[in-house]
């Protein structure tokens, strides 16, 4: 037998794994999901009261990951959708829909009857079509305790001009799945990958469909060529010509009885189609070899697409699984894909043109050869990487990797303009390093919000918003700062004593419940503005302290007094160490 007949063989072979894989899974999780269906539809029974639209203008968000933001087609807008919350004992999930108005820097709520269940990890691709719409396919329902698991294969459409939702039944679309990945190309909405996971088992995908948003039709891919290996949470983007682009992603695997061992993929692939976006076109598979700075491994990053034919990848972790634990490097770096070059690069703030003309002008009478030669000899010539090591109470050490981004390398450039920028660079203001953000890209701006970061086993979810305008890479601006008060963390043992109403995390809420509290926090740190500690809490204060102010003062942007960032980021401590005793 030939070589090409052996790899149809063995391919052949693969299908039929993953198809009595999906079965086996598929009989494991219909228990589960029968279960979650009932809650699922205790929610839906809630939203069905909801006989009108409203909308009102309200408080930034609560926390939350794995939602979807997307640009408006014609308005100054990002449309926020779903999400999940973890408070350490109990997951909440969401179907809010939240409009944030970029001129004005406000947040409003809309409130739109029928709208899709409770979901995170699904995908949304909006399209200029009618005024504009949101298409939302997948995700999941996780019950109140995170260990079941109900996996969406719905296809909805929010039409933003009327304000109503519509869900699209098809038939011979994707199984139920969450981290798969979305995007709209030409006049089809393509979905790769994603992954199906019950309380026993689970499995990865890395089918193709499209869906025709001309006759609302399905139609599974069968790509020629080696393809990706099954895996979710991938880069996937469109080139102008109509092709499709992955990479990365994760996948997992069992190696043994209760022992799962995890994949990060480094590897690009594209996806060409033959033809003009018909459902008889033929596509094909190819594998991708990128030049340049490529991204270091992780998963949980976040994607976009950018100005000037690039695709982008935000943040991210890279877990270090061990035996009985696992340890995250978080980042909050940006890497650029070229797709017209087929190159990689990292992303690298340039600072202040306005800050630098100042401090060049200040300087211009002064000798350069020594100081330039020194400078040389110091100044890093790419991203400048700092670990930090954040012990918590029990004595977890959590170790939070951060990129800053160093000087750009432009031969034109002086080095003394170098040595400018490398001091502008020292007050940048830029995200905290985080995973499962939600990314946004409009008129050329990039829009980060929310995503967690995790300190031992105590998970942080934020709520902050920022920006940075990708055609001058000049700084980051906090248009959101993270609130620390919204900060909960429950150890299990107080399970018996919490609410568990469903409503329990809806964003806003929390905040005007506690606002008594605040107030007599308030004034207690105004008396003592170090916050009086007892003697362990004084201890852990004295080993973390840095790291608090340092995640502080960037939510609070550079102009912020330092007295004040400095009884920000004592609180931030203290709430965490209470919540660790």
């Amino acid at each position: 037998m030939g070589k090409k007949g052996k790899r149809e063989k063995k391919g052949k072979g693969a299908e039929k794994t993953a198809a009595k894989m999906e079965r086996k899974v598929s009989r494991r999780a219909k228990k589960e999901e029968e279960d979650l269906e009932a809650l699922i539809a205790e929610f839906q029974n809630l939203d069905a009261k909801k006989t009108q639209v409203i909308e009102s203008s309200c408080p930034p968000p609560s926390p939350r990951l794995n939602g979807s933001l997307s640009a408006h087609p014609e308005k100054d807008e990002l449309i926020l959708f779903g999400g999940e919350y973890f408070n350490g004992q109990k997951t909440y999930l969401y179907n809010e829909l939240y409009i944030y108005n970029i001129r004005k820097n406000s947040w409003s709520k809309v409130e739109i009857p029928n709208p899709p269940p409770r979901r995170c990890a699904h995908q949304a691709a909006v399209v200029p079509t009618a005024g504009g719409q949101l298409w939302v396919f997948g995700g999941e329902f996780a019950s109140p305790n995170g260990e079941q698991f109900y996996h969406y294969k719905d296809l909805w459409v929010l039409h933003l001009a009327t304000k109503t939702w519509e869900q699209i039944k098809a038939s011979g679309g994707p199984s139920g799945r969450s981290g798969h990945r979305m995007v709209a190309c030409k006049r089809q909405l393509i979905i790769f990958g994603g992954f199906h996971e019950s309380t026993r088992d689970y499995i990865y995908y890395n089918d193709v469909y499209a869906f025709n948003l001309d006759c609302f039709t399905w139609n599974k891919l069968a790509p020629l060529g080696i393809g990706p290996a099954p895996r979710s949470g991938c880069q996937m983007a469109t080139t102008p010509e109509g092709s499709i682009i992955i990479y990365g992603g994760y996948s997992k695997q069992r190696i043994k009885k209760d022992v799962d061992k995890g994949t990060l993929h480094t590897d690009m692939f594209l996806l060409k189609t033959e033809g003009a976006g018909k459902e008889e076109d033929k596509w094909a598979w190819s594998r991708l070899n990128p030049s340049g700075v490529k991204p270091t491994p992780r998963s949980g990053f976040s994607v976009a697409i950018g100005p000037n034919n690039r695709s982008l990848l935000f943040g991210g972790v890279h877990d270090e699984e061990e035996e009985e634990s696992i340890e995250g490097d978080f980042f909050n770096d940006i890497y650029f894909y070229d797709i017209g070059k087929n190159r990689w690069f990292p992303g690298q703030l340039k600072g202040p043109k306005s800050e630098k003309r100042k401090r060049r002008r200040g300087r211009q009478a002064e000798a350069e050869g020594a100081g330039d030669e020194e400078m040389e000899k110091q100044s890093p010539q790419g991203p400048v990487e700092i670990v930090k090591e954040v012990v918590a109470e029990d004595g977890t050490v959590m170790t939070i990797k951060q990129v800053i981004s160093g000087p750009a390398e432009e031969k034109e450039r002086s080095e003394s303009e170098e040595e400018e920028e490398d001091g502008a660079l020292g007050q940048q203001v830029e995200p905290c390093p985080r995973s499962n953000a939600m990314l946004a890209v409009k008129h050329g701006v990039l829009y980060v919000y929310g995503g967690m970061f995790e300190v031992g086993d105590r998970q942080f979810t934020l709520s902050d918003l920022y920006s940075i305008d990708l055609h001058k890479m000049e700084e980051w601006k906090v248009l959101v700062e993270m609130d620390p008060k919204s900060q909960e963390w429950l150890e299990e043992s107080e399970s018996d004593e919490e609410d568990d109403d469903m409503e329990g995390a809806e964003g806003g809420e929390e905040e005007e419940e506690s606002s008594e509290e605040e107030s007599e926090d308030e004034e207690g740190e105004e008396q003592h503005p170090s916050v009086q500690p007892d003697e362990k809490h004084a201890d852990y204060l004295s080993r973390t302290e840095q790291y608090w102010i340092k995640l502080a003062r960037s939510n609070m942007g550079p102009d912020a007094k330092e007295k004040k960032v400095v009884k920000v980021a004592h609180a931030m401590a203290k709430t965490f160490y209470e919540d660790s005793v």
